[in-house]
């Protein structure tokens, strides 16, 4: 089955109809904390438990479930998590909340944070720098970090998952140390 999706217009348009939507953004508590949706919950995807999610819903899991994240990746991987679960009334924002803000959406903006494309991008080029010099200098093996780092954006690419942007999505600099101001739902 395909992942179902709106656009950022069509969704402003709903929610000003003034229905209850329920909107989830999977992305880390910090990106989160950095700019929202003003109706979402931030469930980060590496915690997202379709079973919970839908028990949580008090009766109205008849109606869809919105899902967003930065630019529509992860909310399609959200998607297609709940799916699999069996639970097919999932609907992914096309473009994420850098689309919505662009179309008008209601949005709340907090501490600006860096994004965790961006972090990816420093940590690949990194590795990728310090496995040629090492490997230049120190001993050839070091060339297979380069290597590996390559393979892993070719796999990241293909598929359409980042192991490393998991990772990294992990680190103690995107979490929030104080969870209300980052409005984390579990």
């Amino acid at each position: 089955m395909t992942v179902t999706t709106i656009s950022p217009s069509k969704f402003a348009e709903l929610r000003n109809q003034g229905g209850k939507m329920e909107l989830i953004d999977v992305r880390t508590p910090v990106e989160f904390r950095e700019i929202h949706i003003d109706i979402a919950k931030n469930v980060p995807l590496d915690q997202l438990d379709p079973k919970a999610v839908m028990q949580a819903r008090n009766g109205t899991t008849n109606e869809p479930l919105y899902f967003v994240c930065k630019m529509g990746g992860r909310g399609q991987q959200a998607c297609e998590k709940f799916i699999n679960a069996g639970f097919t009334n999932v609907v992914n924002i096309e473009g994420g909340t850098t689309a919505c803000a662009d179309a008008g959406v209601p949005v709340v903006r907090g501490k600006k944070a860096m994004s965790l494309e961006r972090q990816v991008r420093i940590a690949a080029g990194f590795l990728v720098l310090t496995g040629t010099v090492l490997g230049w200098f120190v001993h050839p093996i070091f060339y297979g970090i380069p290597a590996f780092v390559g393979s892993g954006l070719i796999f990241a690419g293909i598929t359409d998952t980042c192991g490393m942007g998991m990772v990294l999505a992990r680190m103690p600099w995107n979490q929030c140390g104080d969870t209300a101001s980052c409005a984390v739902v579990k």
